[in-house]
């Protein structure tokens, strides 16, 4: 209980200190023009594969034998990884694992840190208001690259972290062409969700800009991470406000086998998701995440969104297909607690047909699905209702490839509120027809129950339903939208 008091108030000293000013926090505008650059104090560390953790050798603006010094790559393609707010003063552990990820997917390119620790350690919303000084350092070093060296700017990928996403968004609006790509990583909450576009991340400072919100929970403007969508693309993983393995309960654990040292961290697993998810991406190509476009998190929890139509389905990470619209897509996925994160979606539409008028609520139920490949057994789900002659889609996802499903076994859970196998011996109610959507590979399987299992028990032990894909037109009446 000791513990878990202490872990309660660090989390709310931390949580008080981002969330103390509302709106945008000013800061010094001044920003000298021409070659001055005397007035830049970040630093731009260009890291090889070979020491991905140390600050070896610097570019600095405006001294062009830094770069050949450092042996830049003038024709391959340059990421520029920006860090957010820190604790320590100190680079995160996640730095080095980037970079790494980095130079393994694109072994010739260039990978720039942006050192801005001394801006970032101060009380946060003070730090917040550096990120627009931030963002001038770095436009005026890309500028700089473009001018000097004829450096395309199509090469420059920005990634930001945090804060560090919005100083992104700041130096992307003041090249003077735009950069390639910007990638949000969880941008910051407080002092940003109602700032205006120029202050913050927003779809016109990059070619194009992609955006995952891992922690945003709480409500808008004081949860860690923005809500609202700040990109062309914007990616919400679970939901966007809590990932799974970043439970109290867990933190709780640690903190009492670690003490309090890593009580930042702690809070931030969440937050530093979204990073993890894009080394994942980097890390396993061959295998890449799936987000959907959905209009909420509701609907996609009932698995009305698997759809890859219409450029509804993209990449999560590295490898997203660029696509710009007029307004922003929000996605959602699902995924695993720890990488690979990659699962598999698939609505399932069951169809209740019979004469019974009552409507049963919050009915627990255990899925399992059986492939070419392998199997996922007793997938939980909750029915928030049942009733007979109606059609009800879930969501359910696997964490390995089942491969073609052949076959699914349905099991209603015993400790259920009223008695299934009444409900289900019935002779004016039945399960006539189970569809299954596969939001991966977007295929669809009809199932259809096994005669010799309906009987008085059968929902207690698991009904069996086979896969017929041959059957797509015979019940087309029960689900016209297909």
């Amino acid at each position: 209980m000791e513990s878990k008091t202490l872990f309660l108030m660090a989390l709310g000293i931390w949580l008080q200190s981002l969330t103390t000013t509302r709106g945008w926090v000013a800061a010094d505008d001044r920003i000298t023009g021409g070659r001055d650059f005397i007035d830049i104090e970040s630093k731009f560390a260009l890291r090889t594969p070979e020491d991905i953790a140390e600050d070896t050798c610097h570019l600095i603006p405006g001294v062009t034998e830094s770069v050949a010094n450092c042996h830049f790559n003038h024709t391959s393609k340059t990421f520029v990884v920006i860090h957010g707010w820190t604790v320590t003063g100190m680079y995160e552990s996640w730095v080095p694992k980037l970079v790494a990820a980095l130079y393994k997917r694109e072994p010739d390119s260039n990978v720039i840190v942006v050192d801005w620790l001394s801006r970032a350690q101060q009380h946060y919303p003070v730090s917040a208001g550096y990120t627009k000084l931030v963002g001038k350092d770095v436009a005026k070093f890309i500028n700089w690259m473009a001018e000097e060296f004829h450096y395309p700017l199509d090469n420059v990928h920005l990634l930001g972290y945090s804060l560090g996403a919005h100083a992104a968004g700041i130096a992307g609006s003041l090249t003077n062409k735009k950069v390639n790509r910007i990638t949000g990583l969880d941008p910051a909450g407080p002092n940003f969700e109602y700032a205006e576009a120029p202050s913050r991340l927003s779809p016109d400072d990059a070619d194009f800009v992609d955006v995952l919100h891992t922690f945003t929970r709480g409500s808008p403007g004081r949860s860690i991470g923005i809500q609202k969508p700040v990109g062309h693309v914007d990616i919400y993983p679970n939901g966007g406000t809590f990932q799974p393995g970043c439970n109290i309960g867990e933190a709780i654990r640690v903190i009492a086998e670690r003490g309090l040292g890593d009580v930042d961290q702690l809070v931030k697993c969440s937050h530093e998701r979204s990073i993890h998810l894009f080394i994942d991406s980097l890390l396993n190509e061959e295998n890449p995440s799936k987000a959907y476009r959905c209009n909420s998190k509701e609907a996609f929890e009932k698995g009305l969104c698997l759809s890859c139509r219409k450029n509804r389905c993209n990449n999560l990470g590295y490898e997203i297909n660029k696509v710009r619209a007029k307004r922003s897509s929000k996605m959602y996925l699902k995924t695993r607690s720890q990488m690979p994160y990659k699962v598999f979606h698939y609505q399932v539409k069951i169809h209740f047909s019979g004469t019974e008028s009552d409507t049963q609520t919050n009915q627990v139920f255990e899925i399992s699905l059986y492939g070419t490949v392998a199997e996922s057994e007793n997938i939980p789900f909750t029915l928030p209702e049942i009733s007979a002659n109606k059609t009800y889609s879930f969501l359910i996802y696997t964490e390995v490839d089942i491969g073609e499903l052949l076959m699914l076994k349905l099991k209603w859970k015993s400790d259920s509120y009223f008695s299934w196998s009444d409900w289900w011996s019935s002779p004016g109610f039945t399960i006539e027809k189970i569809r299954v959507k596969a939001g991966e590979t977007q295929k669809k399987n009809w199932a259809n129950l096994q005669k010799e299992e309906q009987n008085t028990n059968s929902m207690k032990n698991g009904v069996t339903f086979t896969s017929d894909a041959q059957c797509f037109g015979c019940f087309k009446d029960k689900f016209p939208e297909y």
